[in-house]
């Protein structure tokens, strides 16, 4: 048995609008006070992934960090079964680095170090270059869109990418939460997940408009919802099977892609909702703004 997805979408999207106006707001007012929580790759410092044959704690590692003249609360410790890293603010020199290595050994004799340090200059480069991917990859989606159906679904679906992407830096940003190289390559992935699930809504937009009525905004409305219905099974579909391993990958993957696998589940739930409640009526809202072209009189023939 099958669904009845027939509903007035675009009457829900007044509501959408609003809901994401407000975190749009709030995303900027915490991005202008708070900023993002930088991990190591985008900002100066010392990084030291330690592979352990026990369990180490954190209060057994502060002692030695104060030991080598830094305060502990410009280290932050994470613990795990087998694995500790301990992110440093600033950049180890070479004699704090070896006296590091030198009282972790006390605690565990089978310890293995790997340093990864990260210069001011190479951190703004990165940041830099972050920025860039993602503003080339919506560049390049909107050129694509333009040139394959027109430019008000172009327009329409940057603007949703745009939100996507926004909306999970602000969420980020509002619970602290690390941004690392991962974070940006989770966000490049929601961004074509979210432009694939556009264009399948997009392309059944413009199939359904060959047979209608175009004679007024009555009769778009109805074309969008009619193609949303149409498309529904399909868009549920696709984001419940990333969701579901987006959230497997947050529970039970490593430390290292947890932020990934987050910045994903969040990603996966607002592509989906933005692909429905915001690409395609900001698109009828952009096309009922077209002029109305005068039909021609049919001349009489005798």
């Amino acid at each position: 048995m099958r669904f009845n997805w027939n509903f007035d979408y675009i009457k829900g999207s007044k509501i959408a609008y609003t809901f994401s106006i407000i975190l749009t707001v709030a995303g900027i007012i915490s991005l202008l006070s708070l900023g993002l929580n930088y991990a190591v790759d985008f900002r100066s410092g010392s990084n030291v992934d330690i592979t352990v044959s026990k369990a180490i704690t954190a209060e057994q590692i502060k002692p030695i960090i104060n030991d080598i003249g830094i305060n502990d609360g410009d280290a932050h410790i994470t613990t795990g079964a087998d694995r500790v890293n301990v992110r440093f603010s600033n950049v180890l020199d070479e004699k704090q680095e070896s006296q590091f290595k030198e009282e972790f050994t006390k605690l565990d004799s089978a310890a293995s170090y790997e340093v990864n340090t990260v210069d001011p200059e190479m951190a703004k480069e990165l940041e830099r270059n972050a920025i860039y991917a993602v503003l080339i990859a919506s560049i390049g989606i909107m050129i694509y869109v333009a040139i394959r159906f027109e430019w008000r679904f172009a327009v329409a679906a940057v603007i949703s990418l745009f939100h996507d992407a926004f909306v999970v830096i602000s969420v980020f940003s509002l619970f602290r939460l690390e941004v690392n190289l991962t974070f940006i390559t989770a966000v490049l992935t929601i961004v074509g997940f979210s432009i694939n699930d556009t264009i399948v809504i997009f392309d059944r937009i413009r199939e359904n408009l060959r047979f209608a009525k175009k004679t007024t905004k009555a009769d778009l409305r109805e074309v969008v919802n009619r193609s949303l219905a149409q498309t529904m099974t399909r868009s549920l579909n696709t984001t419940f099977t990333v969701f579901i391993a987006s959230l497997c990958l947050f529970i039970f993957g490593g430390e290292s892609i947890r932020m990934f696998s987050l910045a994903m589940v969040i990603g996966t739930l607002f592509g989906a909702y933005s692909s429905i409640f915001i690409a395609a009526p900001l698109w009828l809202t952009l096309k009922g703004k077209q002029p109305t072209k005068p039909k021609a009189t049919a001349k009489a023939t005798n």
